[in-house]
């Protein structure tokens, strides 16, 4: 900016010559120079702020409610997660140690969370520390084996022309991220929309695992990631997430709340739901909206939920979704919140025991709430700002 001063100068002065109709001389020029602006000053030039770390060091006094929570769940839960963590080396002492503590009150486990590890905050990249927390539930829906008037939307599996390429074997920087496509030819273009889906689902029938009563129901069991079916032979099955069409979740929320159908304390699953219902003819409208299309897999119904994204059972009121890229899954989170729709704290111990395709962030996570109807009414209504302090071994150095 400095260096095209002469030049802005050079400039100002030659109108200002101009428009006085002078001469070119030298005591002409300066009597021009008496009615010329002032040249302004440049403002200096501020450099980009670098981005936070994500990681910053904590002491457990910064925990609000550390000391009342019992983490005798997610302690459990932890051990089951050291089978896929102690691959790496510095989870190896705490995970050794769990399995040989015999002390499970809530004081003792308190004081080995404190031995084992140390809390990190997790602060985003401008610097704040507050995040967005939502809910999801395990729904059930009810389903049949095979399609009918009554049962007139099927549930499929991950397709056989469903193509996935694992970018980090080639990018190993990219290790997060997968493409998927089907081939055309030999060209490799991107996979079905859910709008281009429905005409191959009449194609496809055959290969349904099940088939639902309500395609709103099946519409949010997508979203929340898995469900439990209950099928008119009076046995329930479980429908786990098994992969997703590559295309960007998008909220339906926010589309009826752009487009004045809703507002924004109106646009929960249950708002959302009731809109469905009272207009059945923009139905497909709505939920095309969501290019995102996720296919399942069929599970027992064990375990005190479904699977995570570690292939563990989640636990309710006690397991989160993060991004993976910022914490690791397994690792123990200390969450303060509130309930939703509510100012109430909710601050406890939890697990980072899943993913999502809207969970994208440092301080983001979803609450798994549990299965039926009483959890789907929380996960629901919530939608709430939150602060994270993932709790790494004290062998952990954030990069």
């Amino acid at each position: 900016m400095f260096r095209l001063l002469p030049a802005i100068i050079a400039l100002t002065l030659a109108g200002c010559a101009q428009l006085a109709g002078q001469t070119d001389t030298r005591a002409d020029a300066c009597a021009a120079l008496a009615g010329c602006p002032v040249c302004p000053v440049c403002p200096p030039v501020e450099p980009p702020r670098p981005a936070e770390k994500p990681h910053q060091a904590a002491e457990w006094n910064e925990l609000p409610g550390w000391n009342e929570d019992d983490p005798g769940a997610v302690f459990a839960a932890f051990v089951g997660s050291c089978r896929s963590l102690e691959r790496q080396a510095h989870w190896q002492p705490a995970c050794t140690s769990a399995r040989s503590l015999s002390d499970k009150t809530a004081p003792a486990l308190r004081a080995w969370f404190e031995a084992q590890f140390r809390p990190w905050a997790l602060v985003n990249p401008d610097g704040t520390r507050s995040g967005l927390i939502t809910g999801y539930y395990e729904p059930i829906l009810k389903g049949s084996r095979s399609g009918s008037r009554g049962y007139p939307y099927p549930v499929f599996g991950p397709p056989d022309d469903l193509i996935v390429v694992e970018l980090a074997e080639i990018y190993p920087e990219l290790k997060h991220l997968r493409l998927r496509g089907r081939l055309e030819g030999r060209k490799l273009v991107p996979y079905y929309s859910r709008a281009e889906w429905v005409p191959q689902e009449s194609k496809r029938s055959q290969n349904a695992l099940l088939w639902i009563d309500d395609p709103i129901d099946l519409f949010f069991m997508q979203i929340q990631g898995s469900g439990q079916v209950q099928l008119t032979d009076g046995r329930r099955v479980r429908l786990n997430y098994a992969d997703q069409n590559g295309h960007p979740y998008r909220s339906i929320g926010r589309w009826l709340i752009e487009r004045g159908e809703l507002k924004a304390e109106q646009a929960s699953m249950q708002g959302i739901k009731a809109w469905a219902r009272a207009n059945p003819a923009r139905l497909a409208e709505l939920l095309n909206t969501n290019p995102s299309l996720v296919f399942f897999r069929e599970l027992p119904v064990e375990g005190s939920g479904p699977q995570g994204a570690m292939g563990l059972a989640l636990t309710p009121e006690r397991s989160l979704a993060v991004d993976s890229r910022y914490v690791p899954l397994g690792a123990p989170i200390w969450l303060a919140t509130t309930r939703p729709n509510s100012e109430q704290a909710l601050t406890r111990l939890m697990l980072a025991q899943d993913t999502g395709g809207a969970i994208r962030g440092v301080v983001r996570a979803d609450f798994y709430w549990g299965s039926g109807v009483d959890a789907g009414n929380q996960a629901g209504k919530m939608r709430q700002q939150g602060r994270m302090w993932v709790l790494m071994p004290r062998s952990y150095q954030a990069p």
